[in-house]
């Protein structure tokens, strides 16, 4: 099996949220991933909206919107998985490099969990 063919069994679809830096969006789907854009397909839509598409797609959700952890933790709103990005603009090389490690390394185990990822860190939590 070929490995881009593997990591479209493992891991499902990935939701890009609006305010995600496209180049990302390219990356992903050039690395073979799923990735549901906001941006190209439902530009300007609230985040429990985005949060709906999520789980109705049954996609990884990925954003650099800090206030889905207080949806999610606050407001006990429900999510297949969050990947909670946190960089420079100066870094986006390096967070692309880290993105693909951690869907390369974590795949399927990222759903329903709450990952923070920074240049030199990633911290992934249950959601409950």
């Amino acid at each position: 099996m070929l490995y881009q063919e593997r990591k479209l069994l493992l891991l499902h679809k990935i939701l890009a949220d609006e305010n995600l830096d496209f180049r990302i969006v390219k990356r992903l789907r050039q690395e073979g991933y799923e990735v549901i854009s906001i941006l190209e397909d439902y530009r300007s839509i609230m985040d429990r909206e985005v949060l709906e598409i999520s789980r109705e797609f049954n996609a990884l959700l990925m954003t650099e919107d800090n206030d889905f952890g207080e949806w999610i933790f606050s407001h006990k709103e429900k999510t297949t998985g969050v990947i909670f990005l946190r960089y420079a603009s100066k870094d986006i090389y390096e967070i692309i490099n880290t993105i693909l490690n951690l869907l390369n390394k974590y795949d399927d185990s990222l759903f329903n969990k709450f990952t923070v990822v920074t240049v030199n860190k990633i911290r992934i939590r249950d959601i409950t």
